[in-house]
């Protein structure tokens, strides 16, 4: 076999364990980025422990379709990135994040399609995705609603008492 087959053969390889290693994975559709703004996109993902990588539309498909996931070989075609994230949010919201906070790139940048939890997630069910908080911050909401009743309840508690110290 050529080199370059063989070179092939292990992209297709990487690919694979980065898409197993990853709680999900973002497909993106990039055209006319500049450097700088590929550069920012990067830095980003890499801040919230994700990876952007520009692989050829063939390897990614081909290592979905050897992972038995044929579902993304109609979004793999035209300028893709692939994003593999440590987490099932992030990727898609940094995505959304980075076209609300630069509205030039929304003609620029946008997700195509997702990978979580074994399954194929569509634009909208992407869009949505990234809408939700991360799991850091739903805990902390949950904690806090419930440090919220305990201290109401102990406000309460703490009332009555004084009324009964004060009827005394």
């Amino acid at each position: 076999m050529s080199k370059n087959i063989e070179g092939k053969k292990q992209i297709v390889e990487e690919i694979k364990q980065k898409i197993s290693a990853s709680k999900s994975v973002v497909l993106a559709n990039y055209n006319k980025l500049t450097v700088l703004e590929v550069t920012a996109l990067r830095n980003k993902f890499k801040a919230a422990n994700c990876e952007y990588k520009v692989y050829k539309n063939t390897l990614v498909r081909k290592a979905f379709n050897e992972l038995g996931v044929t579902d993304f070989d109609n979004d793999l075609n035209g300028t893709t990135a692939t994003v593999f994230c440590a987490d099932e949010t992030s990727g898609a919201a940094i995505f959304a994040k980075a076209v609300k906070e630069n509205p030039a790139l929304s003609d620029k940048v946008a997700a195509k399609c997702a990978y979580l939890d074994n399954r194929y997630l569509g634009k909208d069910e992407v869009t949505a995705l990234a809408a939700i908080p991360s799991k850091e911050v739903l805990i902390a909401k949950m904690l806090g609603c419930f440090q919220s009743s305990i201290s109401k309840f102990v406000y309460v508690l703490d009332s009555i008492a004084k009324a009964k110290e004060a009827a005394n």
